[in-house]
């Protein structure tokens, strides 16, 4: 049996569920990149474990608490970053949708030093769920 990669551990015990856990996994000086021009007033940089709550929390206000992350694939490459394939769902302007994402993450020193969350914003799937 393979011992799995230690980053791909590290990003196991991020808990969206229980934001002040994450103080032990995320870096003082963290940073969330979100990109997404469609959401403006989502759009940008999220600083520390205050940031990190910040976004998700913003997220859930504009999708009236439905948004949810079910994460597809996570892949290690090399020693520092881990990427993961996410397929987000949620409602938002009235439609239900699902949204492909890669989520980049920087880890070092066992820490999540930094995050990029770049959603695909061309081939959005409406759906009915």
């Amino acid at each position: 049996m393979t011992k799995e990669h230690p980053n791909i551990e590290v990003l196991k015990r991020l808990d969206l569920t229980n934001m002040a856990a994450n103080a032990e996994v995320l870096a003082k000086d963290f940073i969330w990149h979100y990109f997404n021009l469609e959401l403006p007033e989502v759009h940008g940089d999220y600083h520390g474990i205050k940031g990190f709550t910040d976004f998700f929390t913003k997220m859930a206000r504009n999708t009236g608490d439905t948004f949810k992350v079910n994460v597809i694939s996570t892949t290690p490459m090399g020693d520092e970053l881990v990427v993961t394939h996410v397929k987000d769902l949620m409602t938002l302007k009235g439609k239900s949708m699902e949204v492909d994402a890669v989520v980049v993450w920087s880890i070092a020193d066992g820490m999540i030093q930094e995050a990029w969350d770049i959603p695909a914003i061309y081939s959005v799937k409406v759906t009915m769920y």
